[in-house]
């Protein structure tokens, strides 16, 4: 499994923001691209979780269903595995990021990617063969 571009959960959220504008637009157009890119299951999870209950107009649940269906899990190519949790743990000890950003840098590990997509974690920070990089500066 090899994948250009690895996107963390907040990349996704604010394609459906409608409070970003600007950002809203930039990630829609990335999603809609022919850019290679790759999800894991836990991106999906944090995903559904702020689309239900975070933004100030949750998506309905028929709109999040198509939403699972036509974008996210035909490009959810990473589930859980022991070796992704003790990857994690590894990363969370070298960067001392917080876990759940040690297991989205362990997904893009494991997806082959060469880039983050990540406005939360240090951009340019390169771990082992993945670029950190900020969409949005």
């Amino acid at each position: 499994m090899t994948a250009k571009i690895f996107l963390d959960t907040n990349i996704l959220v604010y394609a459906f923001d409608r409070e970003a504008a600007a950002k809203r637009e930039f990630a829609r157009s990335l999603i809609r691209s022919d850019v290679d890119w790759v999800v894991s299951w836990q991106v999906v999870q944090e995903f559904c979780n702020v689309a239900l209950h975070r933004f100030k107009q949750p998506i309905r649940a028929e709109d999040l269903e198509d939403t699972l269906d036509l974008i996210l899990m035909p490009r959810c190519l990473v589930m859980p595995t022991k070796e992704i949790y003790l990857q994690a743990i590894r990363i969370q000890a070298q960067t001392t990021y917080r876990y759940y950003d040690s297991l989205i840098v362990a997904s893009a590990l494991v997806a082959g990617a060469k880039q983050l997509y990540s406005e939360d974690m240090q951009a340019s920070r390169r771990i082992g063969d993945l670029e950190i990089v900020n969409p949005f500066v």
